[in-house]
């Protein structure tokens, strides 16, 4: 059964950090692209970042450039997102994904809510 838990958020005040966690069962993740979106309230799914483990090229949306930094630990089967200097405007609930090799369509995992207040 493939399943994506997502863990890791929380009430941090503005300047403060988090680390979001996604851990995979059910296959692994060495040749899976894996990311993060989040969802404001009132406002549509964005992309934040996501990590190719196959040469480990990564992609950040531009508002997060220089603040997050998405990493893997294959042997864990598990994704990690760092979320530095936070900001009020990045509160949302986060939902991690999972685009195995050979698929279209991802895998997702629930959300976990980061709020950041001012």
């Amino acid at each position: 059964d493939v399943q994506l838990q997502a863990s890791g958020g929380g009430l941090v005040q503005a300047g403060g950090s988090l680390r979001l966690t996604c851990t995979a069962s059910g296959f692994t993740t060495h040749d899976a692209i894996i990311g993060w979106f989040r969802q404001a309230p009132g406002k549509e799914r964005e992309g934040v970042a996501c990590i190719s483990n196959t040469d480990g090229r990564t992609y950040y949306v531009d508002s997060v450039k220089g603040r997050f930094t998405i990493s893997s630990d294959n042997a864990e089967n598990t994704e990690y997102l760092q979320m530095n200097s936070l900001k009020p405007e990045d509160t949302a609930v986060y939902y991690c994904y999972a685009l195995r090799w050979g698929r279209s369509t991802p895998n997702w995992g629930q959300g976990t809510l980061v709020t950041v207040s001012s």
